[in-house]
């Protein structure tokens, strides 16, 4: 775990930003050892609503998943961090991705009880797909998609495939 991961899932929104103005450390770097997650992954799931819009102004991709397919949007749904959510969906962060289960983060605030959540949610999923729609019309580029992790979920797809065949 980085030093920029620690002080994001701590909620030290100074040490975060300091360590950013001074490029001591990639905003997306995933930690190995945590399932991949990226800083922006733990100041979501621990609810550090100003940590987590810090980290998006210097860089931090929200698109970016874990080796399991969570946006900070999962965690933040799992936890119950309602401000979370909110800010991401203004950002035009993805709220509305599928982890490797096929659950959007929609089914994790449902799974752990987060109502609130749910019904931010899902009118969240469906402004998320209308802006999509939209940039492709106009031509605007969206970072929405870790291509990292489609080509792991692809390799994956491709290795059950053949496996099957066997």
């Amino acid at each position: 775990m980085t030093e920029l991961h620690q002080a994001a899932a701590a909620g030290d929104f100074e040490e975060v930003e300091e360590i950013l103005r001074e490029n001591k450390c990639d905003p997306n770097q995933r930690d190995v050892d945590w399932s991949n997650k990226t800083a922006l992954h733990w100041a979501a799931a621990k609810g550090h609503t100003e940590t987590v819009r810090i980290l998006i102004e210097h860089g931090a991709r929200p698109c970016l998943r874990t080796e399991h397919g969570w946006t900070p949007a999962h965690f933040a749904a799992e936890c119950g961090r309602l401000a979370v959510l909110r800010l991401l969906h203004s950002l035009h962060a993805p709220v509305d991705k599928e982890d490797c289960c096929g659950d959007k983060p929609v089914r994790i605030a449902e799974i752990y009880g987060h109502q609130e959540c749910v019904r931010f949610l899902k009118k969240a999923e469906s402004e998320c797909q209308a802006y999509r729609k939209m940039a492709a019309q106009k031509g605007i580029s969206l970072d929405d998609t870790d291509e990292e992790w489609a080509e792991h979920g692809k390799e994956n797809e491709e290795n059950r495939i053949s496996k099957n065949n066997s």
